[in-house]
């Protein structure tokens, strides 16, 4: 008596056909396609294979030593807060190239006030945040009112505050030494609000400004995810001119995005200048590269529409143990920078492959 016909999906061959091992199930491939096809996977699994580097590569055990994570932490939390602005703009479609020139500027006002002026935190704060989302909100405005392109409109608002950084300090950096009226210098004491950012709490075990960053994680996660706002950006970043029918104010949406982007840069600002002491014109050149690179890494899509800040929080903590065990490991600068550029690359094809 002959055999019935075998079924398709019976068949050992069909299945080594299909790219699976003989007996394998559809849905089990299935599975592990999607499952590592997730950028929260992704993002998870490079923050794992940097920490295995760093248990490998330990310099003498100084990787497993609390201080050299509390200062990873500390090192990376400003990047993380223009990471936090920057994870609105590119989830809406755009890009943020002003940042770091936005914290300099922040960081000589925020200094001159505080320094020279000698205002209290009440005035410094508020004057501070008012500066960034002034100069985001100029932003958002050429970029959504007026249609100038992300990057031509971020990269002239880069080129203003850095000018304005240097006009305003006279090109040199504002610290404590304040010249008097006779031209003759003397000293003051450092700001409280520098020195209250500038400590560590619980022990010496957290820095103050890696608080300050979760607050801004937070406070993103929480217009993203839980905002009306949050779910504009989405749409936008996903198809602007849908979105725009579907009667999304997408001009308002965009401007404040921009603004945020702005209000975090000065939150990096005020952090910066307390960490330093003083007021740097030249600061924050390049930190807007490192911040995308960390929203990149965590897999915030650059087209828009996809992405959050949990994937944010992953690249920062990435990026931010590289960087740290590269440095305990006395590997030059240039060859960090140029790592971080490797990385942004396969980055961006991780996810293009990832989309196909």
């Amino acid at each position: 008596m002959s055999q019935p016909p075998q079924s398709p999906e019976a068949s050992p061959k069909t299945n080594v056909a299909a790219g699976g091992s003989p007996g394998q199930c559809p849905a089990a491939r299935g599975w592990n396609a999607d499952f590592f096809a997730s950028p929260a996977v992704r993002a998870f699994l490079a923050l794992v294979l940097v920490l295995i580097v760093g248990v490998m590569c330990n310099a003498d055990g100084a990787f497993f030593k609390s201080g050299t994570h509390r200062d990873a932490l500390r090192q990376a939390s400003v990047y993380g807060i223009l990471a936090c602005g920057l994870t609105l703009v590119i989830i809406s479609g755009g890009i943020d190239l002003a940042v770091g020139s936005l914290l300099a500027l922040v960081a000589v006002c925020s200094a001159t006030m505080a320094i020279h002026w000698g205002w209290s935190a009440w005035l410094v704060v508020p004057a501070s945040l008012a500066v960034g989302m002034l100069g985001g909100g100029i932003a958002g405005i050429a970029t959504a009112r007026l249609r100038v392109q992300p990057f031509i409109a971020t990269l002239s608002m880069m080129v203003l505050a850095r000018g304005l950084a240097k006009y305003a300090s006279g090109g040199m950096k504002v610290s404590t030494a304040v010249q008097g009226p006779d031209g003759s210098y003397h000293s003051v004491p450092v700001p409280a609000l520098f020195r209250s950012i500038d400590t560590r709490i619980l022990g010496d075990n957290v820095s103050v400004v890696t608080l300050i960053f979760l607050l801004c994680v937070l406070a993103a996660w929480l217009a993203l995810s839980r905002h009306r706002w949050g779910r504009y950006l989405y749409a936008i970043g996903g198809n602007e001119e849908a979105a725009r029918l579907s009667g999304v104010p997408v001009v308002l949406a965009k401007t404040c995005a921009y603004a945020a982007s702005g209000l975090f840069a000065a939150v990096a600002g005020v952090c910066q200048a307390a960490q330093e002491q003083q007021g740097d014109p030249e600061a924050g050149a390049g930190y807007e590269l490192i911040a995308i690179a960390m929203v990149v890494i965590g897999g915030t899509s650059l087209m828009g529409g996809r992405g959050g800040m949990g994937l944010t929080l992953l690249g920062v903590l990435t990026i931010g143990y590289l960087d740290k065990i590269l440095s305990i490991n006395a590997v030059p600068e240039a060859g960090r920078l140029m790592l971080t550029g490797i990385i942004i690359v396969a980055a961006v094809l991780t996810q293009r492959r990832g989309r196909s």
